[in-house]
């Protein structure tokens, strides 16, 4: 299958999955968590299919790999925080289950397809 767009990346479609689940899952945070945890937790999901769209819209597969490297460092970000949250007892581990293998599985995909690019250069 040939990608025409970032929106044909399995890559992008998941994390855009992920956002979801997190913008669901900070709503339970309490109150004072509102422009702390919360907010971190928005800007590092929004993050990782952004760079994703940045990175295949460049010029370059070094470009592309760069982007793709800020997309799984946002990524381990919020799994960190997603972890901290469980640990405060604020969602359990069955409400943070679905967000967090959905890390596990975006992470997998960008290690295989920064590794096959970077093979290409």
């Amino acid at each position: 299958m040939a990608v025409n767009s970032y929106e044909d990346l399995i890559v992008w479609q998941k994390a855009m999955d992920l956002t979801i689940e997190v913008y669901r899952l900070v709503k339970f945070l309490p109150r004072e968590e509102t422009y702390a945890l919360s907010d971190q937790m928005r800007r590092a999901v929004v993050s990782i299919p952004s760079n994703i769209a940045k990175g295949q819209g460049r010029n370059s597969t070094k470009e592309f790999i760069n982007f793709l490297s800020m997309a799984r460092g946002s990524l381990t970000e919020l799994k960190t925080q997603l972890l901290i949250c469980q640990r405060l007892n604020y969602f359990s581990e069955a409400e943070s289950e679905f967000a967090l293998n959905l890390c596990i599985e975006i992470y997998k995909i960008l290690n295989t397809f920064i590794s096959k690019l970077r093979q290409k250069i």
